[in-house]
């Protein structure tokens, strides 16, 4: 074999080495796929340094990072994965397996898998109620946590705050449901956007990019309003987190959602609340750059 022909062959299966790892995208952005737990899982990749995993939240894939992901890679490397059911590939099975403990524990194994140590975790909404469950279940996989507005609340136990959040979460997603049972996703989108930020005409609103990533995932939203008990997350499971952690949330959010931050905040001690002024739910893409300085403050501290 000549010289020429051996550049053009290692060349060759270089790139071909490549392409079956990743798929390099603009800005430096690295698209993988990898196996957890018998399922694909497509996850992005950009930056170097500390290990920063972005956990994104209901109707939604790794997309929803766009308007954090360079900021945070910047200083970081950002790890952002589609959970189980979300993203635009072909489901595993007809969807009975979702769960917030099956996502959970997809993220712990994929964690592992990741084999960089502890890492920061980074949740939004249902993203960051699987943070706050990887922390209590798997503390050794947790750097810090940084959860934005969870809506998990097995751990409020007040009367009053249990029925505001029962009265909240009908208005937030009942118009939603309804239109979900009939079978009609799409039709569903709107209500659910609008309700969970507490604001009308939200969705028509956001950038189309963000649409996009809502309506490709219009999909799940039967599976997550019908979705088991999470769970059984106590105060006392959270008070026994070690990693520093803060809880974020808008100061204009739904009541659902604040009394979820605030007891999740007194529930761990030493914990962080972190206020977003004048935010919504939807904060990290209506007011990227306010979430952004916050979530790299919690970071370098």
């Amino acid at each position: 074999m000549n010289s020429r022909m051996f550049f053009w062959l290692s060349l060759a299966m270089s790139l071909l080495a490549a392409c079956s790892d990743s798929r390099l995208t603009t800005g430096g952005v690295q698209i993988r796929e990898t196996s957890v737990n018998g399922v694909p899982m497509h996850y992005e990749q950009q930056g170097t340094g500390e290990t920063v995993v972005l956990v994104h939240g209901a109707i939604a894939d790794y997309r929803a990072w766009d308007a954090t992901r360079d900021a945070i890679a910047a200083h970081h490397r950002v790890i952002a994965p589609s959970n189980r059911y979300f993203g635009t590939i072909a489901w595993p099975d007809n969807g009975g397996k979702f769960s917030m403990q099956t996502h959970a524990d997809d993220l712990a194994v994929f964690i592992r898998a990741l084999n960089v140590g502890p890492v920061n975790l980074v949740g939004w909404s249902y993203g960051a109620d699987l943070c706050l469950v990887v922390a209590v279940q798997h503390p050794e996989l947790v750097k810090s946590v940084f959860a934005f507005e969870p809506s998990l609340t097995t751990f409020v136990t007040n009367a009053a705050d249990r029925k505001s959040i029962s009265t909240d979460q009908q208005q937030a997603f009942g118009a939603a449901f309804v239109a979900s049972k009939r079978g009609d996703q799409q039709a569903a989108l709107r209500p659910f956007v609008d309700g969970v930020n507490g604001a009308p005409g939200t969705f028509d609103q956001l950038p189309a990019s963000v649409q996009t990533v809502l309506s490709d995932n219009a999909r799940t939203i039967p599976l997550q309003l019908n979705a088991p008990p999470p769970p059984a997350i106590t105060c006392v499971d959270l008070g026994r987190i070690s990693a520093p952690v803060a809880i974020a949330r808008g100061t204009s959010t739904r009541p659902f959602f604040r009394i979820a931050a605030d007891t999740a905040n007194r529930c761990i001690p030493g914990s962080r609340l972190v206020l977003i002024q004048d935010g919504r739910h939807l904060a990290p893409v209506e007011k990227p750059k306010e979430f952004n300085a916050a979530l790299l403050a919690f970071l370098s501290g």
